[in-house]
């Protein structure tokens, strides 16, 4: 039997009023279905990276949590046309450990639906050698969206949920094996 790819989902928004958890359960249910992941959580307003870069225990242990992983998606919104600060603290606070590896994005906010911070953040993590998966989720007046038990009728947001979870699996699986008997040479 095939080893669970693992997944981690990157909880950006830190702020105390923040969307984020409506959203983020939504994806993870959507994404736990999928027996392909194995699914772990980072949520940026609980974990402690330094704006400094400064290594300390907190932060090898999130690298090593990300050196651990095969795939991940950022759960974002959009903050004056550009994606939250701490998502790229968690970036600037690891290196090699996001090599070779995807990434997919949801995101939420108001008339754009985060798809400007995501375009932001391909540039961001492409250059990190990350591979980013075309298909992304978009919830546009993302409040509107989902009912009070978090649950969405967005049509196309569970449509385009399904792609990018299939996406994700195959770079995640191509990838792994690739890293693995070819290791890659950033």
């Amino acid at each position: 039997m095939e080893i669970p790819l693992r997944l981690e989902v990157i909880v950006a928004s830190t702020r105390p009023e923040r969307f984020a958890p409506v959203v983020a359960d939504w994806f993870l249910r959507t994404v736990r279905a999928s027996p392909e992941f194995d699914t772990g959580v980072i949520d940026l307003m609980t974990t402690p990276l330094p704006t400094d870069l400064v290594a300390n225990a907190e932060v090898a242990a999130y690298r090593q949590r990300l050196a651990a992983a095969d795939a991940f998606v950022a759960i974002t919104s959009e903050y004056n046309h550009g994606y939250p600060a701490s998502l790229k603290t968690a970036f600037d606070n690891a290196k090699h450990e996001w090599r070779a590896k995807p990434i997919g994005f949801v995101s939420y906010g108001g008339l754009s639906g985060g798809l400007r911070a995501v375009e932001q953040l391909r540039q961001v993590v492409a250059e990190i050698h990350m591979v980013s998966i075309r298909e992304a989720v978009s919830f546009h007046q993302a409040k509107k969206q989902f009912d009070e038990a978090g649950n969405t009728q967005d049509g196309a947001a569970i449509d385009a949920a399904e792609r990018l979870i299939r996406q994700l699996a195959w770079w995640a699986r191509t990838l792994r094996d690739a890293r693995t008997t070819n290791p890659y040479p950033g």
